[in-house]
């Protein structure tokens, strides 16, 4: 089990959109176990990369005992909206009613470079579009109106996590960042 550090909000990862995959390697299946291990440990519904500080388009998800994962996702949305209380690992206990699309078709790929399509609605809609943001940069309190990101941003200042993450550096014993040439 490869369990990875989930970054929490104010980690500027999550601000930044994520890079499409272009190599479906061994490197990548590693990357998908590492989100599926973390995000049902955590446990939560949807797990980016960008979460654990990987800057890929890639994000898992668990929803009705349904596993599953999508690489480079694409989707179109529904007009019909929901609106339902969404949480995110990236901000441990802080819940808002947040709309979304009541279905959605998100078409990417498999970690083995297989065409996937994934149809959902109600909470796989919500988890597709959620991870989905995560890849783009956007958070779902980016989604709330402005009275509820208010009321949001002041539960995440008085969460006791607030400000406790900073980015884990790690540095490869095998990095040949200022060996002698």
């Amino acid at each position: 089990m490869a369990l990875k550090n989930i970054r929490l909000f104010g980690d500027p990862v999550l601000r930044t959109p994520a890079v499409e995959v272009t190599t479906f390697d061994k490197e990548l299946r590693q990357l998908v176990k590492d989100l599926e291990d973390t995000m049902l440990e955590a446990p939560g519904a949807g797990l980016a990369a960008p979460q654990i500080g990987v800057g890929l388009r890639v994000f898992t998800w668990y929803v009705d005992d349904e596993l599953g994962h999508l690489v480079n996702p694409s989707l179109d949305l529904s007009d019909e909206m929901q609106e339902g209380e969404e949480g995110c690992l990236s901000f441990p206990g802080i819940y808002a009613d947040t709309p979304r699309a009541m279905r959605v078709v998100a078409k990417g790929w498999s970690m083995h470079g297989e065409p996937v399509t994934v149809e959902g609605s109600a909470l796989l809609a919500r988890a597709v579009q959620h991870e989905t943001d995560h890849l783009d940069g956007i958070l779902f309190i980016d989604r709330l109106d402005r009275e509820q990101k208010k009321q949001a941003m002041r539960m995440i200042r008085e969460a006791e996590w607030a400000g406790l993450q900073a980015p884990t550096v790690r540095v490869s014993p095998h990095s040949t960042f200022g060996a002698a040439r």
